[in-house]
C-alpha cells in the first residue's frame, strides 16, 4: 500500500494519539509546575525535618526510571486497592516524575536571586507570600524559563514510554499502524514529525514568555 495513502487511511488513530499526547502534557504542566514551585518553597522555607523529608522524596523520584514508575502506578498500585485507567496512570506518572525535577529547577533559580531584592522586600514589610508573588516568582520565570521549557520537551518525549501501559499516544498510534501494515518507516516518520512539531511549539512559547517577562521586569 502506498505510504501516503496508508497514513491518510489511519489518520484517525494518529489524531487520537496526538490529542492524548497534548492532553497528557498539558495536564502535567498545569499540575506539576505549581506543585514544583510549592516544593521549592518547602526546600527553602520549611524547618529542617520537613525540608529533609521533601528532599528525600524528590531524590527518590528523580532516581527512579520513568518507565519503572509507570509500571508501579499502573500495575503495582492495584495490589494496594488503587486502580486507575491507563490514561490516568500515565498522567499521574508524568506529574509525579516532573514535580521532582521542577522543584529542583525552581529551587536553584530562587537560590540564585540577588539577596538585595529579598532584603529590600523585607525592609518594606512584604510578607513571605507577597515576596514570593511579587519578587521571587517573576524573576524565576525569566531565569528558569529555558530550563522549564526543556523539561516540558522531556515530558513530551517521556510520554512515548506510556505506550507500554497501553496509553494511546503518538508512539502507540505509530506502532499500531506498523503492526497492521508491516511498514515501519512511514508511521514512525509521522510520529517523529508530530513530536518535532510539539517541541517547536514549546520552544517558541518559552522564547515569547522570556521576552515578555524581560520587558516587564528586566
Amino acid at each position: 500500500m502506498n505510504p501516503v495513502a496508508m497514513i491518510w487511511d489511519q489518520r484517525g488513530i494518529f489524531l487520537t494519539g496526538l490529542a492524548n499526547t497534548i492532553s497528557l502534557s498539558l495536564i502535567c504542566v498545569l499540575v506539576s509546575v505549581p506543585l514544583g514551585a510549592l516544593g521549592a518553597i518547602a526546600l527553602i522555607e520549611a524547618r529542617p525535618p520537613a525540608r529533609r523529608l521533601v528532599q528525600e522524596l524528590i531524590d527518590l523520584f528523580r532516581c527512579v526510571p520513568f518507565l519503572l514508575l509507570a509500571y508501579i502506578v499502573y500495575y503495582g498500585l492495584p495490589e494496594l486497592g488503587l486502580r486507575f485507567s491507563a490514561w490516568a496512570s500515565g498522567a499521574a506518572t508524568l506529574i509525579i516524575y516532573n514535580i521532582a525535577y521542577l522543584t529542583e529547577i525552581f529551587r536553584s533559580a530562587a537560590s540564585a536571586l540577588p539577596r538585595d531584592d529579598l532584603e529590600a522586600a523585607s525592609a518594606f514589610g512584604f510578607t513571605k507570600t507577597l515576596t514570593y508573588r511579587r519578587i521571587v516568582f517573576p524573576q524565576i520565570l525569566v531565569t528558569a524559563a529555558p530550563v522549564v521549557g526543556n523539561q516540558v520537551i522531556v515530558m513530551i518525549k517521556d510520554s512515548a514510554l506510556l505506550m507500554i501501559i497501553t496509553v494511546q499516544e503518538i508512539t502507540f498510534a505509530a506502532n499500531f499502524v506498523n503492526t497492521n501494515y508491516f511498514s515501519p518507516f512511514a508511521p514512525f516518520a509521522v510520529a517523529i514529525m508530530l513530536y518535532w512539531g510539539l517541541c517547536l511549539i514549546v520552544e517558541l512559547g518559552v522564547r515569547r514568555l522570556g521576552a515578555m517577562q524581560k520587558r516587564r521586569y528586566g
